[in-house]
């Protein structure tokens, strides 16, 4: 009996002293990756040697559709092929684990307009969705620009997709019900729980007061939302504003303030769009949720244009900002440095 004993200790001192090496070697780990956990000293498979699952969201900046652009892709009467504008940069939005656009137009039918207020054929969103983007946002300045006859299309149309499991789409929505689902979009990835947030500073012709609902910069329905995604289990919580000065190639003071707002509220990234040009980046360090220690959130003030026709200075440049998150086994959650493609 007393031998059996020894061995049972002798066996637990060697599977704790290997979860703790292990323990240490996730602190240590510097690039989201696992390292060898004491495996090939004991020679045995070990369950805590898991390397953490990682989620990359890649997130582009305004998708646009002037009257130069429904020109060019036209192809018969009522048919146009968008596929040119997606040829190149495909690869790297089907290469992330989830793609996200600002779809800054409308659904709304015919006649098809550019500026100022701009309708776009359908199969512009069948194409932006073909090329790998998963989530439309549509909180933004153009959302209105046909009206409640247009934003209301546009959003059967979205959610057609969505039934259709072609994509998803966040920052406005048809009714109560519909809001519920998609003020936190909670998407989930590889196990890892993500809350996208997406909101304007207003649009260019008013917000309605009830349904068909555009989410704006309300500090009240926000800080609601980011309790909501918490308390839903959320990991990540990402806020997409549509906010800024247009042209403007640094962030407003206001910008700075309320990126600390949300980041203080909770939110681990900020990723802007509306000024057509990229802004400046920044780092912020906050409290940790927890209360204890602190941590760092990136804030991307604009991305920029994705896909325009506009000729005015720095707007034909545009960025496109991929986030990662790693999970562990024990449940540590880390976001990786930012990468960034122009």
């Amino acid at each position: 009996m007393r031998k059996i004993l020894t061995t049972c200790l002798l066996f637990l001192t060697l599977t704790c002293s290997a979860a703790a090496q292990s323990l240490r070697d996730w602190s240590l780990s510097q690039n989201g990756k696992s390292k060898s956990c004491l495996t090939k000293e004991l020679n045995i498979p070990h369950p805590f040697c898991q390397t953490p699952d990682t989620v990359s969201i890649v997130i582009m900046g305004d998708m646009m559709m002037h009257r130069g652009q429904i020109a060019n892709a036209r192809v018969g009467e009522d048919s146009f092929d968008f596929s040119e504008c997606f040829q190149k940069i495909e690869h790297l939005i089907k290469g992330a684990d989830i793609a996200v656009a600002n779809m800054e137009f409308t659904l709304a039918g015919k006649p098809y307009t550019g500026y100022p207020c701009f309708s776009a054929p359908d199969s512009y969103a069948e194409a932006v969705a073909k090329s790998g983007v998963d989530i439309f946002l549509t909180a933004n300045n153009h959302i209105l620009d046909k009206g409640t006859k247009g934003i209301r299309r546009t959003l059967e149309i979205y959610s057609k997709m969505e039934d259709d499991g072609l994509i998803r789409h966040t920052g406005a929505a048809a009714s109560a019900e519909d809001d519920s689902l998609r003020f936190p979009l909670r998407v989930v990835s590889k196990g890892i729980r993500l809350a996208l947030i997406n909101f304007t500073y207003g649009t260019n012709c008013g917000i309605p007061e009830e349904f068909p609902k555009v989410h704006r910069i309300d500090t009240t329905e926000i800080a609601d939302a980011v309790l909501r995604a918490r308390e839903s289990g959320a990991d990540f919580i990402i806020a997409l504003p549509h906010w800024g000065n247009e042209y403007v190639l640094r962030h407003s003071a206001s910008q700075g303030r309320f990126a600390r707002w949300l980041a203080e509220k909770g939110c681990d990234a900020v990723v802007g769009a509306h000024p057509h040009v990229l802004q400046d980046i920044e780092t912020l360090t906050v409290s940790s949720k927890n209360g204890v220690g602190v941590r760092k959130v990136p804030v991307i003030y604009s991305l920029g244009n994705f896909i325009s026709n506009m000729s005015a200075p720095n707007t034909q440049v545009g960025m496109m900002v991929t986030l990662r998150f790693t999970k562990d086994w024990l449940g540590n959650k880390n976001m990786l440095e930012p990468l960034l493609t122009l």
